[in-house]
């Protein structure tokens, strides 16, 4: 056994070298292509955006060194903030006392996977996994998948968001947890025992380790970081929410085995997996700052991270290399000519690790160089401009954030804002979560303060109290900020460009559907999540008008979509089955619309109809169909146009607080009422009039 812990230490300190040099090759790259990365302030954020993960990563790796694996971290993170803000708004206990709850039931919940695994031998892979599903199934449903839990107090908030000096608090935090972490596993006899029982279990028992007794502790010590962690992700941003941490546990373990821990156990590194957290947050910051999307991310993480699981399998499998101890232990020396040819193989092993590192490091510089997707630079294309005008040396830059990139609608909004760019000549930057995610709008938001250069903020607001503080903090930056199709807190933003009044569109909607039930019946709602503030709006003038206007017709339920066209097809077959009298869809999310009708479409049912707020291309085949009688939108090119126009003229100092009006390219002369920026009056779509339309 010491043969083989002697080579998978020699082994261990190459990674971890390569590691190190891998990093310094990152921020070599992201120094040159980032804005602002090499700097002081990125240097803390980016420690600052490691806690929240770290602390998972180091209790995974006591995990992983066993021969374990947790992977219900990342739900019990989101289980654990909710539960802290239900004890502390709903049940009305002290903060502070629900905030030492809620670590209480981390470590209850760590409790639970271990006595599944040591006293019923079930593998840990499928204990964390029902567990994975347990805990964000209890958080969404203590809140309906919708309700956030926001308004904490500044003491709180300190925790996440406060530095001592030019350190965030929580770092501070982190290094107590990754020293005490440190020692568990490289200086007391634990530690050891935790890597026997990764190396054979069995062999463990004999030598009388008190087996069952230490893998419950790695696995209740890994529930009580993921509530450590909870507390701190909730403080950094502000809001409570079932979703939070989702996808962490991925991370963390790919921390951990970057930095050169066995996924077969028996060794592992708390150093190692620092390294590997690093590579995995700076590479992620690198790109945010690079203006490039974070899908890269993904992309350039999991090929490192098939890599180090590669290395490890094939020196899982590998003969052991020889040392002169061992050899003494051992009996005669070996074959001279096999022994060379061991050592050769770990050379050359070290060579691929390397190489393999500088191609990940060169393939990212050629997708961040070649790559613009997300940032769109071009030069002003006014014609018959003077040449011997003067050109400001730093162009404009605008960042504009959508709800959710994939969204049809926010991909129709950004060609509006494109056209806009082109025109203005300026750099516009888009980004934001793939899905309708408060925290990751936060996250994008941070990182373009950390980037500097920014001269507006545009925002699609996902969660009004989620997203307000962050867009608070960038307007001390001196960075100006307007929202779009969905608005935050007055005091977060400079003007709201408002597509339509939610008034307007929440009647139009109610009287359209009137108009294809005949005034009686019942409808449901598909919204694209119950937190949406827009949505939320309408809906309440979708109620008032059709109690007002309609009395018998009934509102029967509201189902959210998560923004997606699959999800809105199961939302609707399952509305259709629950509800046989239902007489009307009504989708208030673009995604939704063509998801429902199609749903429609295949039960066979032609006494039930949908209508919403959708694109004409999405939705003509359904209109012509006679499924979808109206598609209620406004020109949402148009809307991306006039809020960069709008983002423009603020930064420039043209638009100013108290203006009526403003001149908006193509679109002419807007009207301001207060600080609403106005697009215009709903339209309604039909099949007389849709095929007119292409976007």
């Amino acid at each position: 056994m010491s043969n083989r812990t002697e080579s998978r230490n020699f082994l261990l300190a190459t990674q971890q070298s390569i590691l190190v040099a891998l990093l310094i090759i990152e921020i070599i790259v992201f120094s040159l292509l980032g804005t602002n990365f090499f700097s002081v302030a990125n240097f803390f954020e980016v420690l600052r955006l490691s806690v929240e993960l770290g602390l998972l990563a180091l209790s995974q790796t006591l995990v992983i060194v066993t021969g374990g694996i947790d992977l219900s971290v990342g739900s019990l993170l989101g289980l654990c903030a909710i539960v802290l803000g239900m004890l502390w708004q709903d049940f009305h206990l002290p903060l502070w006392l629900a905030t030492i709850c809620a670590l209480g039931f981390a470590s209850l919940g760590g409790a639970l996977n271990a006595w599944l695994i040591t006293r019923l031998r079930i593998p840990a892979l499928i204990v964390t996994l029902g567990s994975f599903s347990l805990f964000r199934g209890i958080a969404e449903g203590i809140t309906g998948g919708a309700r956030n839990y926001t308004g904490f107090p500044n003491w709180f908030l300190s925790i996440g968001q406060a530095s001592l000096g030019p350190v965030p608090f929580q770092v501070f935090i982190f290094i107590l947890a990754a020293l005490f972490f440190w020692i568990i596993l490289q200086r007391t006899t634990i530690g050891r025992a935790l890597s026997a029982i990764g190396y054979s279990p069995d062999g463990a028992r004999y030598a009388a380790i008190p087996v069952n007794r230490r893998l419950a502790l790695v696995y209740i010590l890994s529930g009580l970081s993921a509530g450590v962690a909870a507390i701190i992700y909730t403080a950094h941003w502000g809001q409570a929410k079932a979703d939070a941490g989702t996808g962490f546990e991925l991370d963390a373990i790919a921390a951990v085995v970057l930095g050169g821990t066995s996924i077969f156990g028996g060794s592992g590194s708390i150093i190692g997996t620092l390294l590997g957290l690093l590579l995995i947050v700076v590479l992620k910051d690198g790109i945010a700052l690079a203006d490039q999307p974070g899908e890269l991310t993904a992309i350039l993480t999991g090929a490192l991270l098939l890599l180090a699981i590669g290395l490890d399998a094939f020196v899982s499998h590998n003969k052991t290399i020889p040392t002169q101890k061992s050899r003494a232990v051992l009996g005669p020396t070996p074959n001279p000519e096999e022994l060379n040819m061991r050592n050769s193989q770990l050379a050359v092993l070290s060579i691929v690790i390397l190489i393999a590192a500088l191609i990940v490091a060169g393939g990212n510089f050629w997708l961040v160089s070649r790559i613009q997707p997300t940032s769109i630079r071009v030069e002003s294309q006014v014609p018959d401009k003077d040449v011997t005008e003067s050109t400001p040396q730093h162009p404009m830059t605008i960042a504009m954030m959508p709800k959710s990139k994939g969204n049809p609608y926010f991909i129709a909004c950004r060609k509006g804002a494109d056209e806009a760019a082109k025109e203005l000549g300026v750099n516009l930057i888009w980004d934001g979560p793939t899905d309708p995610d408060p925290a990751k709008q936060n996250e994008t938001v941070e990182t373009w303060i950390t980037r500097g250069g920014i001269d507006a903020i545009a925002a699609a607001v996902e969660n009004r109290g989620g997203l307000s503080s962050v867009l608070k903090k960038a307007r001390a930056h001196g960075i100006k900020v307007i929202t779009f199709d969905a608005d935050a807190d007055p005091d977060a933003r400079d003007f709201f460009v408002n597509q339509a009044t939610p008034q307007g569109i929440g009647q139009t909607l109610m009287d359209d559907a009137a108009k294809v039930m005949n005034d009686k019946g019942d409808f449901a709602i598909i919204t694209a999540s119950l937190t949406a503030s827009n949505m939320n709006e309408w809906q309440k003038y979708i109620k008032q008008r059709c109690q007002e206007k309609y009395p018998n017709i009934h509102l029967i339920t509201i189902e959210p979509c998560d923004d997606k066209q699959a999800v809105a097809f199961d939302k609707a077959n399952a509305i259709l089955n629950a509800y046989p009298n239902v007489k009307l869809l009504m989708s208030i999310c673009v995604p939704a619309v063509p998801g429902a009708s199609e749903a429609v479409k295949q039960s066979g049912r032609t006494d039930v109809h949908v209508i919403g707020i959708g694109l004409p291309n999405d939705n003509k085949k359904y209109v012509h169909a006679g499924i979808t009688p109206y598609v209620v939108l406004w020109n949402t090119m148009d809307l991306g146009y006039l809020t960069v126009h709008a983002a423009h003229d603020l930064a420039d100092g043209t638009l100013k607080p108290g203006a009526t009006s403003f001149t908006a390219g193509r679109l002419g002369k807007m009207e301001i009422k207060g600080d609403n920026i106005l697009l215009g009056m709903p339209f309604t779509f039909t099949k007389d009039n849709i095929d007119q339309f292409d976007f």
